[in-house]
This record gives C-alpha cells, sequence and structure tokens, in this order.
C-alpha cells in the first residue's frame, strides 16, 4: 500500500492556492487534507489534521508563513513556495525541506516532496528500529546516505563535522567530503546525541574529534568551528565535562 504524505497548502492568493493544489494533488504520494488562506487557518488545520507535511507561502497578512512555523512546538515538515527569495537563509535556518521559488513547475515541486518523503520514510524507520544503546555507545554504528547516484556507509566513528551548505550538506569523514542533498536536521536523526552536538546554526560536531577550544571556536579534523553564542556554556560543558 502507498504511504501518502497528509498535507496541507497554505497561500493567501486564490490562484496560488489553486495552482499549487492542482500540482501536488499530480503526486500520487500526497494527500492534500487542507487548504489554508492564512497562518491563523493553518494554525486551527494543524491543531485538527496534524498533517506530515506543509506547502507554505511566507509573505501574508498579520502573521507570516515563517512566523508559523516560530509557532509551532513541532512542526510538521515544509516546503516553502513563495516569490521571495531573500528568506531562503531564515526558512533554512528554520530547517525547512525546500525553499522554491514561484512559479514553481511541477518537476521542481515533485522533486522537493520526493526529498520530505526519504526524509519522513527515515524518520520512520528510526523510530521502529532504534539503534542498540551498546551499538551507540561504541560508536561502531553507521548509517547510509546517497551521493553521486550511489549509497554510502558511513561509520559514526570516522565522522568529524557536519556543515550546512544551503539546501545540503557536507559531510566531513576520515579522508574525504561527501556533498548529500539533505538539511542539518535531517542529520541530528541520524546521528546519536551522546556523540554529536550541534553548535551552530551551521555545524554539528563529533564531540570525541574536538582537538581544542578557544573563545567561541572548536578545533575539531583541523577545522576552526563557530560555537554559537547561546550554545557556548552548553558546549563547553559537553566537550570538557565542566560548568562555566
Amino acid at each position: 500500500m502507498l504511504m501518502r504524505l497528509r498535507t496541507i497548502i497554505v497561500d493567501d492568493e486564490p490562484m496560488a492556492r489553486k495552482g499549487l493544489a492542482e500540482d501536488a494533488g499530480e503526486i500520487d504520494f500526497l494527500e492534500i487534507v487542507g487548504v489554508a488562506e492564512n497562518s491563523f487557518q493553518a494554525l486551527d488545520l494543524l491543531t485538527t489534521l496534524r498533517p506530515d507535511l506543509l506547502l507554505l507561502d511566507i509573505n501574508m497578512p498579520r502573521l507570516s508563513g515563517l512566523d508559523l512555523i516560530k509557532s509551532l512546538p513541532n512542526p510538521p515538515l515544509v516546503i516553502i513556495v513563495t516569490a521571495w527569495p531573500e528568506y531562503a537563509l531564515e526558512g533554512y535556518e528554520l530547517d525547512v525541506m525546500d525553499y522554491l521559488i514561484k512559479p514553481v513547475d511541477l518537476p521542481r515541486l515533485l522533486r522537493a516532496c520526493c526529498k520530505a518523503r526519504e526524509f519522513y520514510l527515515l524518520q520512520r524507520q528510526a523510530s521502529a528500529h532504534p539503534m542498540s544503546s551498546a551499538a551507540i555507545e561504541k560508536t561502531d554504528g553507521y548509517f547510509f546516505v546517497k551521493s553521486g547516484g550511489k549509497y554510502e556507509k558511513l561509520l559514526f566513528r570516522d565522522l568529524f563535522f557536519v556543515e550546512a551548505a544551503d539546501n545540503y550538506v557536507m559531510i566531513h569523514v576520515a579522508g574525504k567530503k561527501i556533498l548529500v542533498y539533505h538539511t542539518l536536521k535531517y542529520m541530528m536523526t541520524l546521528l546519536p546525541s551522546s556523540h554529536f552536538m550541534k553548535v551552530h546554526k551551521s555545524f554539528i560536531i563529533s564531540l570525541d574529534k574536538v582537538t581544542a577550544v578557544e573563545g567561541q571556536t572548536l578545533i575539531v579534523g583541523g577545522t576552526v568551528i563557530p560555537v554559537s553564542r547561546h550554545l557556548k556554556d552548553a558546549v563547553r560543558e559537553r566537550v570538557l565535562g565542566m560548568n562555566f
């Protein structure tokens, strides 16, 4: 049986809503369960319908799409569909799955939705088959990423850090770098929190690979990694085992 993502469309422009609903309706693994013309209607639908995916405009009256995401304690997967490219960085900082600029053609929408489906399926798989604590403690667990048309197996113990690069991440492992079409939010679902930590909006590091701490930076595998100001104390406590 085909797994379908329960989807809500939010846009204040009637023609944009209609066009996006028609295109999304062509994607067989999407189930359109609701359509809203502003963020307040969307809040009601999110509460009652609990969708898996939100196709969301940004520029809406009173409460923007980005403000809507910020207001949600546990937002669903989000794909931004907007005419405003200047908010892309802020959108990715909120861990949206993709950021599409209107007008959006069906192939581009399909690619974004496929990415969301892959993330959703991996989340379900991780929940159904959690890694044993013993494997995590030994850090000899692994995960697969798709890169260059193939799935590559990566060992936790080989990973130094993960760096955000727009709609991709660069995974730095022993002896090489791997560019993957994912987000940091997705990578956090793969990496055990006992050994990895998000230290900045653009970086996840392996705590075991930190060789020096200086001010608001870490040295990981010879690379200087910035630490967010609000995470500085927590990072130092994890790395150095001290309270500051």
